[in-house]
Formats: C-alpha cells, sequence, structure tokens
C-alpha cells in the first residue's frame, strides 16, 4: 500500500477535500492521510511514498522531517530542498532570463546589521547609489522583502522621504523596491504538475474574501491571446523552479502580463476564499497529480522535482518562452548554427588526414 499524505496547520477545508478525493477515486494500492509524526530518526524513511506540504515555511521542525523523508524515497511536494534556498528577488532575476516581463526591482541591504556583525562586515559595501535607483524604479513603489510571503511588511511608498521612513521599520529584513504597475486585469494562477494551470481573475485590492470576485475588464481576441501568453509563462516559470504546486500572479498593463509574485508553494486553497468552482478545480488536480506521483515513486531514489534552473546548470541552458502563443524553444548558450560550424571545424583535420591516406594508398598502386 503506497500511502499519500498532506502535512498542514490551521487550514481546514482544503486538506480534507484533499484527502477524500484522493480515496474517493479509489485506486488500487493507493490512500490518502493526514501525515502523522511521533519520531523523526535520521536516514530512516517515512510510510509515506508521497506528503504534500502545506506548513513547513512556518515550522523548521517540519522541514527538517521533510528533507529526511525526501532523502529516504518520498516525493515532497514541493521540493523542500528548493524551496528552502528559493527567494522572490532570485525567483525576479529568473524570470529575465525566461523573458517572462517582471517589474523594474533592485535589492536593498537591511536597515539594521545582521546580529553578530560589525562595520567590518559591510568593507565591500559602498554607499548605495540611491540618485540612481530611485530614477531606475520610480515613485510611487513598493518595498518587500525579498524572501516571504503572505503581504508581511509589504510598503507602498511615494517618495523618497516616505522610503526612509517606512524602511527604518524594516529591522534586519532584506527588502526589494520594486516598480509599481498600475494594472487593467490582474491574475492569480494555479498550477499543479507543471502543466495543469488555472487562470482566475483577482483584485488584490479587494478584501480577502472578494478578491477572486472579479471580472476581467480584457475581452475578445485579445483576451484569448492574453490567456494563451498567461498560461504559457506560467509553465515557463514554474518548469524553472521545479514547484508541482504554486500559483503565479500576473498584473497586466497595456496588455503586458508582468509577473508579480510566484513564490507560493503553499498557496492558498481555502473554500472560502477561493470559491466554489476554483475549489473544486484545485482539489481535482491535486488528487490526480498525488496518485500519479505515489504510482511513480520509486521507494529509497530521489522523486523529487528539479526544476529545469537546476538540471540545466551542466548543460547551460533554460527554456525560454517565445513571445508567439503555445510556442516555448529551448534557448541554449551555445547556438545549434555555432555547434555545427564547430563540429565541423574539428572534423577537418581528421577528414584532411584521411584524405591524405587514401591519396598516398592510391600513388602506391599506380606505381
Amino acid at each position: 500500500m503506497k500511502k499519500i499524505g498532506i502535512l498542514f496547520g490551521q487550514e481546514n477545508s482544503f486538506p480534507q477535500a484533499f484527502v477524500d478525493r484522493v480515496n474517493s477515486k479509489k485506486e488500487t494500492g493507493i490512500m490518502a492521510e493526514f501525515v502523522t509524526i511521533d519520531k523523526v530518526v535520521q536516514g530512516e524513511p517515512t510510510e509515506y511514498a508521497v506528503i504534500i506540504d502545506r506548513i513547513s515555511q512556518d515550522v523548521p521542525f517540519y522541514r527538517a522531517y521533510l528533507k529526511n523523508a525526501a532523502l529516504t524515497g518520498t516525493a515532497v511536494i514541493n521540493n523542500p530542498f528548493w524551496w528552502s534556498a528559493d527567494e522572490k528577488f532570485f525567483n525576479n532575476c529568473l524570470a529575465t532570463q525566461l523573458n517572462v516581463p517582471v517589474p523594474k526591482t533592485v535589492l536593498l541591504p537591511s536597515k539594521e546589521r545582521p546580529d553578530d556583525t560589525n562595520e567590518n562586515s559591510f568593507r565591500n559595501l559602498k554607499m548605495m547609489d540611491w540618485e540612481y535607483i530611485f530614477q531606475y524604479i520610480g515613485f510611487p513603489a513598493y518595498m518587500k522583502p525579498h524572501s516571504g510571503g503572505g503581504w508581511k511588511s509589504v510598503y507602498k511608498v511615494y517618495n523618497p522621504d516616505d522610503l526612509w521612513e517606512k524602511f527604518g521599520e524594516t529591522g534586519q529584513l532584506v527588502m526589494m523596491l520594486q516598480e509599481e504597475i498600475v494594472f487593467d486585469d490582474y491574475f492569480r494562477c494555479y498550477c499543479i504538475g507543471g502543466t495543469d494551470v488555472r487562470i482566475m481573475p483577482y483584485e488584490p485590492r479587494n478584501p480577502h474574501h472578494l478578491r477572486y470576485a472579479a471580472e476581467p475588464k480584457t475581452t475578445g481576441e485579445a483576451y484569448q491571446k492574453l490567456m494563451t501568453t498567461v498560461k504559457n509563462y506560467v509553465i515557463a516559470l514554474n518548469r524553472a523552479l521545479g514547484y508541482d504546486f504554486n500559483t503565479v500572479e500576473f498584473a497586466v498593463r497595456d496588455g503586458i502580463p508582468y509577473a508579480i509574485d510566484f513564490c507560493n508553494p503553499a498557496p492558498d486553497a481555502d473554500i472560502y476564499s477561493v470559491g466554489q468552482d476554483n475549489f473544486e478545480w484545485v482539489v481535482e488536480a491535486a488528487a490526480n497529480m498525488a496518485i500519479a506521483r505515489a504510482k511513480a515513486q520509486k521507494p529509497g531514489g530521489d522523486n523529487l522535482t528539479w526544476g529545469s534552473y537546476i538540471q540545466s546548470s551542466s548543460r547551460g541552458r533554460l527554456f525560454v518562452p517565445e513571445t508567439t502563443p503555445d510556442e516555448r524553444v529551448e534557448a541554449p548558450v551555445e547556438t545549434k548554427k555555432a555547434k555545427k560550424t564547430a563540429a565541423k571545424a574539428a572534423d577537418k583535420p581528421k577528414k584532411k588526414a584521411e584524405d591524405d591516406k587514401k591519396s598516398a594508398k592510391k600513388d602506391k598502386k599506380s606505381k
């Protein structure tokens, strides 16, 4: 029997619905339940083929448990090693390499020095070029932690004086300063299993329970083209990051979707906020994905999903989405034409030696 477990915290509606949905499918040799933990011994496997992680970002004990589980063969969703390393500023940097539009963003050093450091710890850091930063980003702008979520410590800043005042409240947080995108439409997109995408109109300025009660302003052919582009961007980002369960948010300005937030590996899936239709979709998609991963799971092996960013590091390439709908192409560091030219050049000495050898044999015979 292969067990699928879900590890969660304060949420109620999604975990139970997920377990019920998996079990209702009556897949032979597969069952789902809430994860239970009574001991964690180094190097010892868990009883779960798959674990859906919804809480370890807030509980370090759970994160350590999941890493041990992953090392001993459990397919942990999402990859706890990558999740521990990932953060929002890196995501933006990666998006620029994928040709996915993102707001102009800069990284700011923390207002207060980290513990156990002094002025000598920052001898490589010059005075920040604030004049350049302000001109590049513009005002108003958003200041937010480079790592984190849940709209914690997010500030809208209107001018340099306003920034200084609010920056003083951030303590040791490393912050980003980001261009404001005044949007026409906004979408929040589930991505399950790397390819299943649900695009949801979303209004972040509404009260939490009304944010999904929005209607897109873009219509007709322009809307269909926009949806195709958004879907391609969602898949490209999640493929590069290696997330099996994530949400991506886009703000659409002048017809261009800008990826605003795409590091949500434990996204909201509560029926009372996302609504019945979206809830039904995410429960079904998550159940199907977990069952597929359980069937593919190999005891004792590496059953994690690793993004193309990690996988491609030895090959020097990423999958880059084209602007043309439904097209994504590999963008190798060394182009195919260059490779072909190099291969021909490498073959020239070998071909010449072979030709010389044939000529010598021919001359010998003629004599």
